[in-house]
């Protein structure tokens, strides 16, 4: 809704566009519960949000330049039946469009994602601040600063070409990867996973797969990692949402054709001689997918992968999944080992999985005492319900001297 109106009134009313559908969510809390859910309730939102817009934009100078674009809209919206405004073709292309307008160049790189995420995933300020490992000022100052930089650049909505879509691309690619992410592991909440994230990314992606300008390998990588993981989402809790670790899940209940999809875009992938971060993150995503079981996981593949990993994004959270693997070939010594080498590990102080991590290896050492030690601060640091019932879990198996 907001790429939408975005680009019925212009770029320079991109707050405008999330202020009136942020109002017109805000009406519908208000009065469907007493009027009844309209037949078609994302049309009742997108006819609110436009109304609203149309109410400030008339009171603007800037009107006159846009008022036959919205006399367009106003015909479109008359003459469609079943109470639909947009095809489906006009609403995929304005999310794309939107994509590339957040990830231009005259906004600074590092605030490409936090403005995707929140100008077309609806993430809030926390949620970017957490997929990030920093604060919410931080990363309220980043949309700031990019959004004067969009006004003042007057950015064109439009899906570039040439080396223009090349130097964005990667940001795009980004910004949909990190909301996959929160999708499969929500950084907050009671849910541990938010399945309509995960399946808004795959869609997304989709759809940038699907467009000329987006049909590149690095693309069908990343959608190859996206449907492999996704394939594992009905096994990862139990029936009371209690989190289950990969060794614990029935794997007959992980979704085969969507593995076999992800398959198919990651041979898709290969085409060309490019390497990318998704690349290697599919290929491991695969090599879990396609173990008949946990023993059966090919972790030396892994552990290699992660190391090729390592050369592209040598990040403190890719360094800790890799000391997995390292404890999974050469022991949990060696794990331990490999969590003290990460570089930045200062960077981890507030991720719960780092504590975590560490106290499955010290757990598997037979260290209990430090292995409680550990799971106590990832507890206190873990966000969501599950996890938090998951760690307590652990800290009972270190007491009762379980596995």
């Amino acid at each position: 809704m907001v790429a939408t109106l975005t680009r019925i009134f212009g770029i320079e009313h991109l707050n405008l566009a999330e202020d009136v559908v942020q109002e017109a969510l805000s009406r519908a809390l208000q009065t469907w519960p007493y009027r009844g859910v309209p037949g078609n309730p994302s049309a009742w939102i997108m006819r609110a949000s436009r109304n609203l817009a149309l109410d400030v934009i008339r009171r603007q100078k800037t009107f006159r330049a846009k008022e036959a674009e919205i006399a367009r809209l106003i015909e479109h919206d008359g003459s469609a039946s079943k109470g639909v405004i947009f095809s489906e073709n006009e609403i995929a292309d304005d999310r794309l469009r939107m994509m590339f307008v957040c990830c231009h160049p005259v906004i600074p790189p590092e605030a490409h994602v936090a403005l995707a995420l929140k100008t077309l995933c609806g993430f809030s300020i926390t949620e970017i601040s957490r997929a990030f490992l920093t604060t919410d000022a931080a990363i309220a100052k980043r949309l700031t600063r990019a959004k004067q930089k969009i006004q003042e650049a007057r950015v064109p909505f439009e899906i570039p070409a040439g080396k223009e879509l090349t130097r964005r691309i990667d940001s795009v690619l980004q910004s949909l990867y990190l909301l996959f992410n929160e999708g499969y592991k929500a950084s907050g909440g009671d849910q541990l996973i938010r399945e309509e994230l995960c399946k808004e990314a795959i869609r997304l992606t989709e759809s940038l797969a699907q467009h000329p300008a987006g049909n590149q390998p690095q693309t069908h990588a990343l959608l190859a990692l996206m449907l492999l993981n996704s394939a594992r989402l009905p096994a990862r809790q139990d029936d009371q949402g209690n989190l289950l670790r990969l060794e614990e899940q029935d794997r007959a209940r992980w979704d085969q054709a969507m593995i076999e999809r992800g398959i198919s875009h990651l041979r898709e992938s290969a085409s060309g001689d490019s390497l990318s971060e998704y690349h290697l993150q599919a290929g491991i995503a695969a090599c879990h997918a396609t173990a008949k079981d946990y023993q059966a996981t090919d972790w030396s593949r892994i552990l290699s992968l992660y190391d090729r990993l390592t050369e592209f994004e040598d990040s403190p959270v890719i360094a800790l999944n890799r000391a997995v693997a390292v404890g999974n070939v050469r022991g949990p010594k060696a794990g331990l080992d490999a969590v003290r080498a990460i570089r930045g590990r200062e960077k981890l102080e507030s991720y719960y999985l780092f504590y975590a991590v560490t106290g499955e290896l010290e757990m598997r050492l037979n260290n209990r005492g430090a292995a409680a030690q550990e799971f106590r601060k990832a507890f206190e640091l873990a966000e969501t319900k599950s996890e938090r019932a998951f760690l307590l879990k652990r800290l009972q198996a270190c007491a009762d001297g379980g596995a």
